[in-house]
């Protein structure tokens, strides 16, 4: 799923592309992503793009009379960037195709399930109805982030990509800022101490800040066509069994529902590993405690 500092990218790639530019017309492939009718779609059509922001993970586009546009990808959404003013809609993946004159900006979702979604909405109350309440990291300050975190008690990956708790943040960035802050996804909100916690908001704002910057710098003007929640260079996020960049510990990974949680066991969890639940079941008091015990069982399995 994308998140702040891949929205942050394709509003860099959007606003010199839509900004002051005139909708011509929407053309919607799936009947699932359109999810208002009050006001109707063809209410945009027409009008002149004046802006463009983020609202956590969602992309807003602002139009006169309190019009907005607001796009939530979800995990598979996509944008492409076609110059030919009525481009054509990809078959199988194509949503939606939005025509201006200088090209055309195309909306896509790989997979079966269609979770992206489109609403078109009238006035600030409605625009800000659809936020789910989350703070802003990068604008917040070190109390109100530590409010944010500790209203209710929950593990830190949770609280971190909870959009009622902290906007922007998903699977990928909330292992990286975790990392960063040398902290367990695990560990719950009610037990991080004042010193633990200005620790995270600092590994979150600079965490956010860097791969936005780093991913802006990366596309330049061009369009970007490949956005993932997988990038090289990041410490733990998808890299199960690789050497962590700071110790050289092989990252290991946690798996709950259909989320996951990378961590390094020497910098964030004082060399415990965490127990998979699927895994803890299976083995029960064999679950190793640590990566001595892990590797211990490995041993003795090869004999």
């Amino acid at each position: 799923m994308p998140e702040l500092p891949d929205v942050e990218l394709y509003l860099h790639a959007l606003r010199p592309r839509l900004t002051g530019q005139r909708l011509n017309r929407v053309r919607i492939a799936s009947p699932f992503l359109l999810r208002s009718f009050d006001p109707p779609l063809s209410a945009v059509e027409g009008g002149i793009v004046r802006s463009l922001s983020r609202l956590g993970k969602r992309i807003v586009w602002h139009f006169d009379h309190e019009l907005f546009i607001v796009i939530h990808l979800m995990i598979a959404g996509r944008f492409r960037w076609k110059d030919a003013p009525a481009a054509a809609i990809p078959k199988k993946v194509g949503l939606a195709a939005f025509e201006f004159d200088s090209g055309t900006l195309l909306l896509t979702e790989a997979g079966a399930k269609r979770r992206a979604s489109l609403h078109v909405v009238r006035g600030e109350s409605s625009l800000h109805a659809i936020d789910r309440g989350g703070l802003e990291v990068l604008t917040s300050t070190r109390d109100a982030f530590a409010a944010a975190v500790t209203r209710e008690n929950h593990t830190l990956k949770r609280a971190l990509t909870d959009p009622r708790l902290i906007s922007g943040i998903g699977n990928a960035y909330s292992d990286e800022i975790l990392h960063a802050a040398k902290l367990s996804p695990l560990q719950l909100t009610s037990r991080v101490s004042p010193d633990e916690l200005a620790r995270l908001h600092g590994a979150a704002i600079r965490t956010l800040t860097a791969w936005r910057d780093a991913l802006i710098a990366e596309s330049g003007d061009a369009f970007p066509e490949k956005v993932s929640a997988f990038h090289e260079g990041m410490a733990v996020h998808g890299r199960f069994g690789k050497p962590c960049p700071v110790c050289g510990t092989p990252v290991q990974r946690i798996r709950y529902a259909s989320n996951e949680a990378n961590y390094c066991p020497t910098c964030q969890t004082g060399g415990k590993l965490l127990a998979d639940r699927s895994l803890s079941r299976l083995l029960r008091e064999d679950w190793p405690k640590s990566l001595d015990e892990m590797d211990q069982h490995l041993a003795e399995r090869r004999r």
